[in-house]
């Protein structure tokens, strides 16, 4: 059985099981279980050489934003408009096939634009070119998301879980949990506060689930099961994504009164 669909297989036992008190230490071992399957799904095939034709794009100027949107969104025209780089534009889709950089330049500053590819569903298990434009995103300092106005809630939220599968996330702050592997000396569990998500059996659980016997931890915050498997897993990145959204016309005045209003919009 591959990777995708020991993962499906997990996600699908989590739709049936029932949340309760009993059951979140069994729902907690499999979150830690699709955690470590989706980490081995992003390790590079072996005997490949990286990301692939057009994705080394060494970084330049003073910061990289990474375009990213679903196909057909506008990514090429506001590359376009932005830097006077010329990015192929047309009505089909995927008109992008690979990596293309641009230069804003603000007031003193070079910034670098990417336009990526246009990312699909599935694009954290590898579909279309999903794996190389996450890799590129991920040496981003910050991800522009392009957004279909008539469509954008449902859009913004496909592609923010499709970047969270692979460790992305959107303009959320690191968890305050101190964690540290040790050699010996078991595992040491403590809070500076009361804590609503995670008791000292669920961390054991989870951390037996990793083959970790020895470690300090330390919730500085009432975190939650997530917080504690990424602070485990340690390979997360926490940027900032501003929401840019393209076919405004399409809507009413009041629609784009509120999508204006939104935060990081």
């Amino acid at each position: 059985m591959g990777i995708i669909e020991k993962i499906k297989e997990i996600e699908a036992e989590m739709a049936r099981t029932q949340k309760n008190k009993a059951t979140e230490y069994h729902l907690g071992q499999l979150k830690a279980k699709i955690a470590k399957l989706r980490t081995q799904l992003l390790e590079p095939p072996k005997g490949s050489s990286g990301a692939g034709d057009g994705f080394e794009v060494t970084k330049f100027g003073h910061g990289r934003v990474a375009l990213i949107g679903f196909p057909s969104v506008g990514k090429s025209t506001l590359l376009t408009m932005l830097t006077g780089t010329h990015s192929e534009a047309a009505s089909y889709e995927f008109t992008t096939l690979t990596c293309i950089p641009g230069i804003i330049h603000y007031n003193d500053t070079k910034i670098q634009l990417l336009d990526l590819p246009g990312i699909i569903e599935g694009a954290s298990e590898g579909k279309g070119r999903g794996r190389q434009v996450i890799a590129v995103s991920k040496s981003s300092d910050i991800v522009l998301m392009v957004l279909d106005a008539s469509k954008s809630e449902g859009h913004r939220q496909i592609l923010t879980r499709e970047l969270e599968a692979v460790g992305l996330r959107l303009n959320k702050r690191p968890p305050q949990i101190y964690f540290k592997k040790k050699k010996t000396g078991g595992i040491s569990f403590n809070s500076t506060l009361p804590l609503t998500h995670v008791d000292e059996k669920l961390c054991y659980q989870i951390l037996h689930e990793y083959k970790i016997h020895n470690a300090e931890v330390l919730f500085r915050e009432d975190a939650t099961v997530d917080d504690l498997i990424d602070v485990i897993e340690g390979n997360r990145k926490y940027m900032k994504c501003i929401y840019v959204y393209n076919k405004i016309d399409v809507i009413g005045i009041d629609d784009v009164d509120k999508l204006a209003r939104q935060p990081n919009s």
